[in-house]
C-alpha cells in the first residue's frame, strides 16, 4: 500500500471500489481524449484463436444458407414455399452475421490502459483516506464491476465472459449485440432443422427424384451435416441466450455469480436492467442490431496501439 495525495493505493485484481459513472475533469485529463479516441475507432482483437473462431462462424452460416437456398428452396416445385422460406432464412442470416459483426467491433467498454497516473487521481477529487484499485496488468484505475481479460489484455467494464466465437468480451458496451446474435443464429437453425425435416420428407415421398438438383448422396450428405450442425448451434445459441437474459435480469455477470461475489451495487430491477442493456422503452430498435451504427467511424483512421485498431 502507498500514501497518494492523502488517499490509499493498491495494486491489486479485484473488488475495486471506483464506481462506473465516476468521472473526472476532461479539459485536463489525457486519458479522456484517449476514450475519446477509442469511441472513434473500431475494436478488433489480434487473438488467433478468436479470429479463426469467428471466420468458422461465418463459414458456417454461409453454409447453412447455401443448403437451404440452393438444395431445398430452388428446386422446390411450390414458388411461394420457396420465396417465403428463402426470404425469411436469408434476412435472419444477415441479422445474425450483423450481430456478430458488431459484437466483435464494438469496445466492450474497455477501461483506459495506464491512466493510474498521479495528474488523474488527482482529477478524481477523492476523499482523504478512500480506496482505490489498480490493475498491476494493465496500470488502469479499476471501476466497480470492471474484471482483467488476459486475452484482451484490458479491464473491461461489467465483463461477462471473453467469446472466442466473436472474438471479443462480453461487457457493457457490447453485451446487447451479443444477445441478438445468440437468438438469431438460435432461429436460423431452427429453421433450418424445420426446412430440412420437410425436405426429408418431400424426397422419401418422392423417392428422391427431382426433389434436389443434387444427386441423392450428395443431398443427403448435405442435409445431414446441416443437421448436426444445426442442432449444435441451436443447442449452444439457445442456452447461451437464457443465461444472458437471466444475467441481465438479475444484474449480475457470469464472472460475478462464479465468483460468488457479494453485489456492492444497487440491483436494478428485472425491467430496468433489460432498459438499461437494449436502451430505452421496448421498440424495434432492441433487435435491430444496426440500431446507433455510424459508418463514419468505419472511415476514419488511427494510429494503431495495443490489441485494437482502427480500420
Amino acid at each position: 500500500t502507498m500514501q497518494s495525495s492523502g488517499h490509499r493505493f493498491r495494486d491489486v485484481e479485484h473488488h475495486p471500489l471506483l464506481a462506473d459513472n465516476d468521472t473526472y475533469d476532461s479539459s485536463s485529463s489525457s486519458s479522456s481524449s484517449s476514450e475519446a479516441d477509442m469511441a472513434e475507432r473500431v475494436w478488433f482483437i489480434r487473438d488467433g484463436c478468436g479470429m479463426v473462431c469467428a471466420i468458422m462462424t461465418w463459414l458456417l452460416v454461409v453454409y447453412a444458407d447455401f443448403v437451404v437456398t440452393f438444395v431445398m428452396l430452388l428446386p422446390s416445385k411450390d414458388f411461394w414455399y420457396s420465396v417465403i422460406n428463402g426470404v425469411l432464412f436469408n434476412c435472419l442470416a444477415v441479422l445474425a452475421l450483423s450481430s456478430h459483426l458488431r459484437t466483435m467491433l464494438t469496445d466492450p467498454g474497455a477501461v483506459p490502459k495506464g491512466n493510474a497516473t498521479k495528474e488523474y487521481m488527482d482529477n478524481l477529487q477523492l476523499k482523504p483516506g478512500e480506496v482505490i484499485y489498480k490493475c498491476p496488468k494493465c496500470c488502469s484505475i479499476k471501476p466497480e464491476r470492471a474484471h482483467h481479460c488476459s486475452i484482451c489484455k484490458r479491464c473491461i467494464r461489467k465483463m461477462d465472459h471473453h467469446c472466442p466465437w466473436v472474438n471479443n468480451c462480453v461487457g457493457e458496451k457490447n453485451q446487447r449485440f451479443f444477445v441478438l446474435f445468440t437468438m438469431y443464429i438460435a432461429l436460423i437453425s431452427a429453421h433450418a432443422l424445420v426446412l430440412c425435416g420437410f425436405q426429408f420428407f418431400s424426397c422419401v415421398r418422392g423417392q428422391w427424384t427431382e426433389c434436389s438438383d443434387f444427386s441423392p448422396p450428395v443431398t443427403v450428405i448435405l442435409m445431414i451435416f446441416l443437421c448436426l450442425e444445426g442442432f449444435l448451434f441451436l443447442t449452444f445459441t439457445a442456452v447461451m441466450f437464457g443465461t444472458q437474459i437471466h444475467s441481465i435480469c438479475n444484474d449480475e455477470t457470469e464472472i460475478e455469480r462464479l465468483k460468488s461475489e457479494k453485489p456492492t451495487w444497487e440491483r436494478r430491477l428485472r425491467w430496468e436492467g433489460m432498459k438499461s442493456v437494449f436502451g430505452g422503452q421496448p421498440s424495434l430498435l432492441w433487435i435491430n442490431p444496426f440500431a446507433g451504427f455510424r459508418i463514419r467511424r468505419l472511415l476514419l483512421r488511427g494510429k494503431k496501439g495495443g490489441p485494437e485498431f482502427s480500420v
